[in-house]
């Protein structure tokens, strides 16, 4: 599903950062660890296909990233990819129900109000659909990232550190919420975190040094 080969990235005139090669097959869940300033987010910007101009191989499904076109790209990501970033990305002035339609939007599929909702329920939500982000707390916004993440069923699931703002009620809902979605859709799951409450959860690990 996800092939990693002899890759390094370089920002500006900065150090290297160069990556292990590695391998996620359909339905494996990986935990990415490392302490700040490995490159985690970096690498999941690479993996993701929203960093480009890097050295050595990134491949989806036999695709070598690099060959296709930012259309292409865009697409690709729509279609098989959802990712929890560190922030949110949220749009502050609409409710949360409407942050959630752009998912599908974007990936040119059908609107489920239904999906919506389930979504929402199952992260503590559902009495929040008609508020809008601004009025939420971090880690409530963080929640409802993390819905617009797994929406669409992705094959794809990349987390970038989706507990950090969490106490341990709603972290463990987040983490069962991202490994249920994958279990469901046999997605590739790979999180980076430094958070030590899910280190027993994943047994293959992959550590940045």
């Amino acid at each position: 599903m996800i092939s990693v080969s002899e890759l390094s990235y370089t920002f500006g005139k900065g150090p290297v950062l160069r990556f292990p090669d590695f391998h996620v097959a359909r339905g494996e869940h990986v935990l990415l660890l490392g302490q700040s300033g490995t490159g985690k987010t970096t690498l999941l910007h690479l993996v993701g296909g929203l960093r480009r101009n890097y050295h050595g191989s990134v491949r989806i499904e036999e695709t070598e990233l690099s060959s296709l076109t930012s259309s292409a790209l865009d697409h690709l990501r729509g279609e098989k990819i959802g990712f929890v970033f560190q922030r949110n990305h949220l749009i502050h002035a609409l409710t949360v129900e409407d942050n959630l339609r752009i998912a599908p939007y974007l990936a040119g599929v059908r609107i489920d109000e239904q999906r919506i909702g389930q979504v929402l329920e199952r992260l503590g939500l559902g009495s929040y659909r008609k508020q809008r982000i601004q009025q939420l707390s971090q880690g409530q916004a963080q929640r409802v990232a993390l819905a617009r993440a797994v929406l669409n069923r992705p094959a794809i699931l990349f987390a970038d550190e989706p507990t950090s703002a969490l106490d341990d009620a709603n972290c463990n809902r987040v983490i069962e919420l991202l490994l249920e979605v994958a279990k469901e859709n046999r997605s590739a799951l790979i999180i980076a975190t430094h958070d030590r409450r899910l280190m027993d959860r994943m047994e293959k690990q992959i550590i940045l040094s």
